[in-house]
């Protein structure tokens, strides 16, 4: 470990480590790292402040440092889950649910656009709870009707959103509202009742169908995202089948799969043998992204031709990266733009700004389109 023998080597006095290892292995790591000088979880803020000698202050744990491009920004919502799927640990790393008071987003919200950021990426473990705590309602749709009405913040849009009993006053806003992106990314996880509920999500593969069909019948156009985990324990071959089945029948324009492993101190992990073999594992996995890959294929030839509205996220080498209100950044894919010479403006000053293209080229992944105007 670098840190370590910077320390001992006097380059560096103390070493503090906090976040999620720290707080799973909180009793363990001591023992393991004892050249740490102080262990803390993902929540103690205060205390790691205290630690460096300073002062807690409301006024600088607002204060916000972007690590993303200067014109998109995460704004995470809520933090910890209620949630306890068999498979995962997030519930015992990050702890309950605990939802952000709305104005302190807004707030939030309008700083960031100062900043010159545009569009806003909702995030937290479970963006469809948020508020069940503080206001005793699911209050998303509402939360994005008043940041939509931020002044500069042009893209809102939605992650990590839940299936079961999921808010359809959301879809309203991303039908009706021009600032949320018909942008949908819903992690579905699997569609065979027998491995739902061996993975306690609280929805049958009738609602999810139902789910899906009301979200592309009440949001035209919606592109959807989600993942899949493959080799779940109890998932048999019927199981498998309908899965593929699911994914060729909801044809998601986005689809990331996973093969399934053990966490540590989940229910999965202590109640369920992991019995399938990772060799079955990666056949299943193999043939859903071959699936998909075809899927995701036919949709980005469906867009050759069309025009779209796309925020330029970067220029390089004579090209301008893009994205559209269907393309989230880090996970999705890109819109590549050829500079036109002829257009008299510095490339490099289009970065964070809105541009109309047309698409010219499609493959799995990703689209390549020319300038239409600027």
């Amino acid at each position: 470990m670098k840190k370590v023998e910077r320390k001992k080597a006097g380059e560096v006095g103390r070493i503090i480590v906090f976040g999620c290892l720290s707080q799973r292995y909180m009793n363990e790591l001591p023992d393991l790292i004892p050249e740490v000088d102080a262990w803390f979880g993902a929540r103690e803020f205060d205390p790691v402040i205290k630690a460096l000698g300073g002062v807690p202050s409301e006024a600088k744990r607002v204060e916000r440092y972007l690590t993303t491009p200067s014109h998109y920004a995460y704004l995470k919502i809520s933090e910890g889950c209620d949630r306890r799927c068999s498979y995962c640990a997030i519930p015992f790393i990050r702890g309950a649910h605990k939802s952000v008071p709305m104005e302190d987003l807004v707030a939030e919200a309008r700083r960031l656009a100062d900043k010159g950021v545009k569009e806003l990426i909702i995030i937290a473990q479970d963006t469809t709870y948020y508020g069940l705590d503080l206001y005793r309602r699911r209050a998303l749709a509402e939360l994005l009707q008043k940041l939509s009405e931020v002044d500069g913040i042009e893209w809102i849009r939605i992650h990590y959103s839940y299936p079961a009993a999921f808010p359809d006053d959301v879809l309203d806003q991303m039908a009706e509202n021009p600032k949320v992106c018909r942008y949908m990314d819903i992690p579905l996880q699997h569609i065979s009742d027998k491995v739902l509920d061996n993975m306690h999500r609280n929805v049958t593969g009738q609602w999810t169908r139902e789910l899906i069909s009301r979200m592309r019948e009440r949001v035209p156009g919606v592109v959807l995202r989600t993942t899949m985990i493959v080799g779940h324990p109890g998932e048999g071959k019927k199981d498998f089948e309908e899965l593929l089945q699911f994914a060729s029948d909801a044809r998601f324009e986005r689809l990331g799969a996973f093969k399934y492993s053990e966490e540590e101190g989940t229910y999965g992990a202590e109640n369920f043998k992991d019995s399938i073999s990772a060799k079955t594992k990666q056949a299943r996995l193999d043939q859903l992204m071959t699936l998909q890959s075809e899927i995701s294929l036919a949709f980005n030839q469906s867009r050759v031709g069309s025009e779209i509205k796309v925020i330029v996220d970067d220029f390089n080498d004579g090209i301008f990266v893009c994205r559209s209100e269907f393309e989230s950044p880090e996970v999705d894919g890109e819109i590549f733009v050829k500079y036109d010479s002829s257009v008299e403006v510095d490339p490099y000053s289009l970065i964070g700004e809105f541009i109309t293209v047309r698409v010219t080229g499609a493959d799995e992944y990703d689209l390549i389109a020319e300038i239409v105007e600027i």
